[in-house]
């Protein structure tokens, strides 16, 4: 089984792009909702995007219209477009399934976000 893998992070200017993906084998991401999940320097991790095991996508507020979120409906892979990156965008980018409170799962390594100028 391969752990989930994130990557496409990067330095970037604000107002700027990027395009997150993330793989793994361990579980078919077609039967969870999957989510895109980051966490600042000094805060606790938070989900930013979500996609429903219904094709469904939901978004925090702080990345609402800016922040896509995608699946690969053949494979298993997940999306995150991210336009008009801002400072406060910066943070380690991680992918994997939504469970309920209190459940423990194997996370991956991230991917770093940095928006600076």
């Amino acid at each position: 089984q391969v752990p989930i893998v994130e990557s496409g992070g990067a330095l970037v200017q604000p107002g700027g792009s990027l395009r997150l993906s993330c793989t793994g084998s361990g579980f078919m991401f077609q039967n969870f909702d999957m989510g895109w999940f980051r966490q600042a320097p000094g805060k606790e991790r938070e989900l930013v995007a979500t996609f429903t095991t219904t094709n469904g996508v939901k978004y925090s507020e702080d990345v609402k219209g800016r922040f896509t979120i995608s699946r690969s409906h053949t494979m298993n892979f997940l999306y995150l477009q991210m336009n008009d990156l801002q400072p406060e965008d910066t943070a380690v980018y991680y992918c994997n399934r939504i469970l309920g409170p209190g459940s423990v799962q194997p996370w991956g390594q991230g991917t770093q976000v940095t928006v600076s100028s």
